[in-house]
């Protein structure tokens, strides 16, 4: 279990270190061109996932997201996996910000709080909990690629940018930068993201049966 815990942590403060500091290096050099920040945001992300999922999954089943464990997880506590999630995304900003000599924490004052990227969020998990139970049903070799291949997708065709992660989301609203987040918009964003992630896990169970049975 300890072995777990600091996987779940480890895994969860770098995912948060990547989103973060990419998208302040992002920013530093895209000029004012959004697009063009958001696609180094984007690629750094996919590529942190990948090689995290790659390496984490079979210590921990590589999950990062208290939205994942709450459904998927069945052998172990999913209250303290959850809390490592949560400390490792804290400590993920905190690292961020250190590198980039950014204060270690600090409100976030990006507005997103629309309907349209309310629904994204439920969008971005929905797709992700399908990836991953369908991708561990029938492709687990692939399991890796695939998740990283969604979020890439999620970044760019839901107007939330797909965070898809309660403790991912959490972590964002302490960075005042690009990929932040305000902490007024953020329970609705979890809240979305537990709609999508519960949606997401009863179409892939029904579309699995079969197969599991």
């Amino acid at each position: 279990m300890k072995r777990i815990i600091v996987a779940e942590a480890l895994g969860t403060a770098i995912l948060v270190a990547t989103v973060i500091g990419s998208g302040i290096m992002a920013e530093r050099l895209a000029g004012g061109n959004v697009a063009v920040a958001l696609i180094g945001n984007t690629a750094a992300t996919g590529a942190v996932l990948y090689v995290l999922i790659s390496l984490l999954l079979p210590i921990s089943g590589a999950q990062f997201n208290p939205a994942v464990t709450l459904l998927l997880e069945k052998r172990h506590s999913k209250a303290a996996i959850i809390l490592a999630q949560v400390a490792g995304a804290i400590a993920g900003a905190i690292v961020a910000h250190a590198m980039f000599g950014e204060p270690l924490l600090a409100a976030s004052t990006h507005a997103r709080a629309t309907a349209g990227e309310w629904l994204g969020e439920a969008v971005a998990t929905f797709g992700l909990i399908l990836t991953i139970r369908l991708g561990a049903t029938y492709r687990p070799d692939a399991l890796p690629a695939l998740v990283a291949s969604w979020i890439v997708a999620g970044y760019w065709f839901t107007s939330s940018t797909s965070f898809a992660n309660p403790a991912v989301t959490l972590a964002r609203t302490l960075t005042d930068s690009f990929s932040g987040i305000r902490p007024i918009d953020a329970p609705a964003f979890i809240a979305m993201q537990l709609i999508g992630a519960v949606l997401g896990n009863t179409v892939s169970v029904w579309l699995t049966k079969d197969k599991t049975a």
